[in-house]
């Protein structure tokens, strides 16, 4: 008994030191769009499951994608956060802005607010809470 209670001592820390669940069906700021959070393959992904925007275009392209055989994909359906892993008490990977045609290390974690996304380039980060959509 002392072996399995010391056993279950040690991996407590373990199992509160993993971040919170992120999968899901987010809105981003201003409501311009829905991005829904799923496994893919062994790490996690966000794609643009719904543009909410009533002023972007209909059927949106990539237009500011840096590689010229991308431009003409849409941008609805197209995946923008990729890679995501589980680290001590967030989530990184990577995320896409079509509005730049960049690509930043990003760090994701859930908050009261919702959940707070982080694009970095280097040592500086800009943070944006997504809602939950409903």
């Amino acid at each position: 008994m002392a072996i399995l209670t010391a056993t279950f001592l040690l991996a407590t820390p373990a199992l509160a030191a993993a971040p919170q669940a992120i999968t899901g069906r987010w809105l981003t700021p201003g409501n311009n769009a829905m991005v829904e959070i799923a496994p893919c393959g062994t790490s996690l992904c966000g794609r643009i499951a719904k543009i909410l925007d009533p002023k972007a275009p209909k059927n949106a392209k990539d237009t500011n994608n840096p590689d010229p055989a991308k431009r003409t994909r849409p941008i609805e359906g197209m995946n923008i956060l990729t890679g995501f892993t589980a680290a001590k008490a967030d989530w990184r990977g990577q995320i896409y802005d079509p509005r730049s045609g960049k690509t930043y290390r990003s760090i994701v974690k859930r908050t009261n607010a919702g959940l707070e996304v982080k694009g970095c380039w280097g040592p500086f980060c800009q943070s944006q809470i997504w809602t939950p959509a409903k």
